[in-house]
């Protein structure tokens, strides 16, 4: 009997992860036409305007709901991550997945913030990047190793979005 109940509980587990992967992979499949090409880096990139920043790149959702995730490529998913700040735009070089570029005309504003789909956090415990993918406003959420430097980079990431000089 008891073999029989470890048995329907593992199932039942397997039945749980096959639902949050098909749920996965049908939202990529419901994004993929809706969503343009994610923007690639440029080869050259224009003098860094602040330090980079090291930590963990949390994910990308759209603007409307900080839950709803983007699932096409692998935006999506967590990954250590330093960010750099140029005149050119924000990257998030992150380690064993793609880099994700904001150009600098897609800023559209910053702020720090409590949560974004796959963390949750005190107040302020994330730089959270507001950009233009195409029609579709994007948020783009990353955790800092120094949270104190988060100002400067909202500052600098709202000149960029006012088609300022990032200071």
């Amino acid at each position: 009997m008891r073999i029989w109940l470890t048995l329907a509980v593992v199932a039942f587990f397997l039945l749980c992860v096959l639902a949050m992967w098909w749920g996965y992979r049908n939202r990529a499949r419901r994004q993929r036409p809706v969503l343009p090409e994610f923007p690639a880096p440029p080869e050259n990139l224009t003098d860094e305007l602040l330090e980079p920043v090291t930590g963990v790149y949390i994910s990308t959702t759209t603007a409307k709901s900080w839950q709803d995730r983007v699932a096409v490529g692998d935006v999506g998913f967590r990954a250590a991550a330093t960010v750099r700040l140029t005149g050119d735009g924000v990257l998030f070089d992150r380690e064993g997945a793609d880099r994700v570029w904001i150009p600098a005309e897609s800023v559209v504003s910053a702020r720090t913030d409590r949560a974004i789909a796959g963390k949750v956090m005190k107040r302020d415990g994330l730089l959270v990047v507001r950009w233009r993918l195409g029609e579709h406003e994007l948020d783009t959420g990353f955790r800092g190793d120094d949270k104190d430097v988060y100002a400067d980079w909202v500052e600098a990431l709202t000149g960029l979005a006012k088609g300022g000089a990032a200071k």
